[in-house]
């Protein structure tokens, strides 16, 4: 399976660096993983709506730049459907069975995802109803894949 992590703005912290890292050496075995950063819309704290969706708009143009049109993609948004751990296993089992073997996550950013984003998912995803800074949602899901696929493979992580 190829797995591309799409997200929106350059991540700084050294500690989330290396979850991530450990992350995507564990997941080797499992998928190829790809990581795509793109650029923030620079944009002062208070925005009028207007300004929102056109901040929005200019960092979708650049999410959508990196997906090809093959590949099945799952938004992560708070409106989005949660599951567990099982069903996320699940579902990449089916996706891999069904010949999606390619998967693009969409982490959007500070301001979420813009609707022509939302357009293009194939599903949306939502980890929580609280809001997660965009940094360490990469890293949450890269430990959610993970697990998924121990889970798959019946190997021991999975409590």
């Amino acid at each position: 399976m190829n797995i591309t992590i799409v997200t929106v703005g350059k991540l700084k912290e050294k500690y989330l660096k290396m979850g991530i890292d450990e992350f995507v050496k564990r997941l080797g075995p499992y998928a190829k993983v790809n990581l795509v950063e793109v650029a923030d819309e620079k944009a002062p704290e208070s925005l009028s709506e207007a300004d929102m969706e056109i901040v929005k708009k200019k960092e979708a143009d650049r999410i959508l730049a990196k997906i090809g049109a093959d590949v099945y993609v799952i938004a992560l948004a708070i409106e989005g459907k949660m599951k567990t751990s099982e069903e996320l296993a699940e579902d990449l089992e089916s996706l891999m069975t069904y010949g999606r073997s390619k998967v693009a996550f969409v982490i959007g950013g500070s301001l979420g995802l813009h609707g022509s984003v939302m357009k293009r998912a194939d599903e949306y995803l939502s980890f929580s109803k609280m809001t997660f800074p965009h940094q360490m949602m990469k890293l949450i899901l890269l430990e959610q894949i993970y697990r998924a696929f121990r889970i798959m493979k019946g190997e021991p992580y999975h409590k």
